[in-house]
């Protein structure tokens, strides 16, 4: 299955450190060698990257790791594919829009036999269970509040009715934004970290590098970082517990639900 890393943030930041470390997942440290995706968001819009080739080799990828763009949610994926070929249709984040934003959306698992009925304008490009799910969830949202959108809290409730139904036909990990709140749902492994004021070093698990946080920030600085699996060996990562849905904001875990226990 596929690797998820997502960064929520107080103020604009990079993601370099943490990409250069998870995107070695992408054929190197592990075997997700079969795409990868990375969206930055910036205020309504966002910038997205994606390649069918790995995270490991792709050209795509260096750029990002040497390019610091800055921003207050960010969404990364690197794919080991189980439902849909290897092309570039099938990479993850998948966007949309809704409701004048751009929404992103990026899934870890395997849903066995899901295929919902959408008739809406929301369609799959590809033929992953992942964008099936997605589109099922953005129709499910515009169905519910049509051209009036909700508050965040209205939001994060709606989809966590919406998750029940299809995390019953396998492993459901994923992480959305619209820019304005990170929301992340785990239904295996996922784990998070919030780094903030007074900041410490962290180190690569997975290449040897480590950084000095506190040289690089000031007190508004806070970075919520949710990975598949701790990227650092010297923090304090918090796992998930199954069928639980977070919503991240500012670098802030501002909402969680238990949806029920899988």
């Amino acid at each position: 299955m596929c690797q998820l890393l997502g960064m929520n943030c107080a103020t604009p930041t990079d993601v370099t450190f943490s990409f250069s470390g998870f995107s070695q997942r992408g054929g190197i440290t592990s075997d997700h060698a079969d795409g990868f995706g990375i969206a930055f968001f910036e205020d309504k819009a966002c910038r997205l990257f994606i390649d069918h080739e790995s995270a490991a080799s792709s050209p795509i990828a260096e750029l990002v790791k040497r390019y610091p763009i800055k921003s207050r949610n960010v969404i990364a994926h690197i794919r080991k594919a189980t439902q849909g070929h290897i092309e570039l249709e099938n990479c993850h984040p998948f966007m949309r829009e809704l409701w004048g934003r751009h929404w992103i959306f990026a899934h870890n698992g395997d849903l066995k036999d899901y295929f919902p009925a959408l008739t809406g304008p929301y369609q799959p490009v590809g033929t992953t269970d992942s964008e099936r799910a997605y589109c099922a969830i953005l129709q499910g949202l515009r169905d519910r509040f049509g051209n009036a959108p909700p508050d965040l809290h209205g939001l994060f409730d709606a989809v966590a009715e919406l998750v029940e139904p299809i995390q019953s036909h396998g492993t459901f990990n994923f992480l959305l934004s619209n820019g304005q709140a990170l929301i992340a749902y785990g239904t295996s492994r996922l784990s998070y970290v919030v780094r903030e004021w007074p900041f410490s070093t962290a180190h690569l698990i997975d290449t040897d590098v480590d950084i000095d946080f506190s040289k690089y920030t000031t007190p508004a600085d806070r970075v919520a970082v949710i990975t598949t699996e701790p990227l650092t060996d010297n923090e304090d990562w918090t796992s998930f517990r199954s069928g639980e849905l977070l919503m991240f904001q500012a670098g802030k875990l501002v909402k969680r639900r238990l949806t029920m226990e899988v």
